[in-house]
């Protein structure tokens, strides 16, 4: 890699938290000076616009956040252990990068005030159902999941509970709201998909 594009990558990096933690319009370029010890020009030789480097720093977040949420599933030869363990690692592997899911934020953040991250928050979570769809539709095939189970509709609830339940505990400032929502998909999963066992 050359030396510009790790400084790039440097950037992103050092930027992502900040963006994560305030926002687009709370990210002042003042304080991405700062993490980045880079002047204006320096940090605009690797991106054309703040919304350029906002949008790469979110790519970069959530990567490394779906990163650890699917981290050891193909090793677990069960698609119903399979989702069971990615709600695990959401609620045990929360704070991947400062500020919380970058998802959730950019996606509540973004709204329709800003397209560019809002259409990147909405791809990230298109691409992270289809791959709790795919879990589940091989669970289907291998009838370890019942066949009358629709994927993208369980995907969906899945996604949404876990996210909301993590607005709930900034709400609250207490892990509970998460812990609940894993208690109860837990048993959602074994008392209402989960095939029955031969």
């Amino acid at each position: 890699m050359r030396k510009g594009e790790r400084t790039r990558q440097e950037i992103i990096r050092k930027a992502a938290p900040i963006f994560n933690q305030r926002g687009y319009a709370g990210a002042a370029l003042s304080d991405l000076m700062k993490v980045t010890r880079l002047e204006k020009g320096g940090i605009y030789r690797h991106f054309d616009s703040k919304q350029q480097l906002a949008a790469a720093a979110f790519d970069y977040a959530w990567r490394e956040t779906l990163h650890a949420r699917v981290h050891d599933l193909a090793q677990i030869p069960n698609s119903v252990d399979r989702l069971k363990q990615l709600v695990a690692n959401f609620v045990e592997r929360r704070g991947i990068v400062p500020g919380g899911c970058p998802l959730l934020n950019t996606a509540t953040d973004a709204d329709d005030g800003n397209p560019v991250l809002r259409q990147r928050a909405r791809a990230a979570f298109e691409d992270w159902r289809r791959q709790v769809m795919a879990i589940i539709k091989a669970g289907i095939r291998a009838k370890e999941i019942r066949p009358r189970i629709d994927a993208k509709q369980l995907a969906t609830l899945i996604i949404s509970a876990l996210e909301g339940a993590i607005m709930l505990c900034r709400l609250e400032g207490s892990v509970e709201p998460l812990r609940a929502i894993q208690s109860h998909l837990d048993h959602h999963l074994e008392t209402e998909v989960r095939a029955a066992r031969r």
